[in-house]
Order: structure tokens, then sequence, then C-alpha cells
């Protein structure tokens, strides 16, 4: 017998008893019925009000008015960090162009699915208005259920403060910018 035979054989023993010493014991765990309470896979966060149909992360109630209620002392610089996430898709620059989806120079005040040069989805021309803080906040909160149908594939920003943060940074970013809406 040569010495690469001996090898051989020497590596099939030590791993043959160390897959009779580990699965052995994971047999045996099965077979007593140790795993009869594991549940497969990971749960993800579901909104129950709606039976758990809505997007994992989104409250099927969105309340503007706790918003509103930040939108005064919200920091615009932490605005500029959360529209990073924005950025992949979005430019915020006077006059930039459109990336995947529309400039948001401008935006609060602005005609929905206007800005020049961008093929909106007919579920956002069909929505037609103008972009106030309520429609805003609420669309950027959850754009799927805001505006069914629309192209935004974002999942929504939905910690009120963040959101708040991002209202007032898209605020600067306009030549005259939007007034805050009245408190109430």
């Amino acid at each position: 017998m040569s010495n690469s035979d001996k090898l051989n054989n020497v590596a099939m023993a030590v791993l043959s008893a160390a897959l009779f010493a580990f699965g052995g014991k994971t047999m045996v765990d099965i077979a007593s019925s140790k795993h009869a309470d594991a549940k497969p896979g990971y749960a993800l966060p579901m909104s129950k009000s709606d039976g758990g149909s809505a997007t994992a992360g989104a409250d099927a109630a969105f309340n503007f008015a706790k918003v509103a209620e930040l939108l005064p002392k919200a920091n615009a610089d932490a605005g500029a960090d959360v529209f990073k996430k924005c950025a992949a898709c979005h430019t915020d620059a006077k006059d930039a162009p459109n990336k995947v989806g529309p400039n948001l120079w401008g935006v609060i005040g602005r005609p929905v699915a206007q800005n020049a040069g961008f093929a909106y989805s007919d579920a956002m021309k069909g929505k037609g208005g103008n972009w106030n803080w309520d429609q805003l906040a609420a669309y950027l909160h959850d754009p799927r259920g805001a505006v069914p149908g629309n192209k935004m594939a974002f999942a929504g920003v939905t910690d009120d403060a963040d959101l708040a943060d991002l209202l007032s940074y898209l605020r600067k970013q306009a030549d005259k910018p939007a007034d805050l809406p009245p408190a109430k």
C-alpha cells in the first residue's frame, strides 16, 4: 500500500468519526423531538392592522399631524443625511438632470408629475394637484400606499422625526422655500 493510500484511509477515518459524532447528536435531537418547537425562517415585522399584507415596517395609519408638530424644530442638516437614501435615484440641485427619479428641487408646491423631461407613471400622472406638505409626507412615508401603481420602488421613511428632517431639507432646496404648514 502506498503512502497516499494510507493518507486517504486516515483522512476517511477522521472524517467518518467527525460525521458520526456531530451527525449522531443531531439525529438523536431530531428523534427526541427537541426540534419540534422550532420555527423555520425569520418573521418579518408586519403591520397588524391590515392582516399582515402591508409592506414590512410601513404603518397603515399615517398621521401627518405628528410630522407637522415636528417640522418647526426639524433639522435640515439631518434631513440631508436622510436624503442620501433618495440620492441614488433623485437629484436635489437646481437645474440638475433627472436620474431614475425626477429632480426634487422645489418639489413642495410644484405640480405633481410635472417635472420636465421625466417619464412619470400613469398612476402618478393621474394623481394631479400640487405637492403640499401633507401629500408629500404621506408619499414619502409610503409611496406605494399613497399612489398605488407608481414606479417608485422605495419602501418609505417611516420614522416621523426622519421624515420631518427630510421635509425640512427639501424645503430648503428651492428658490423660495415653502411656508411651513399651520400648527394644529
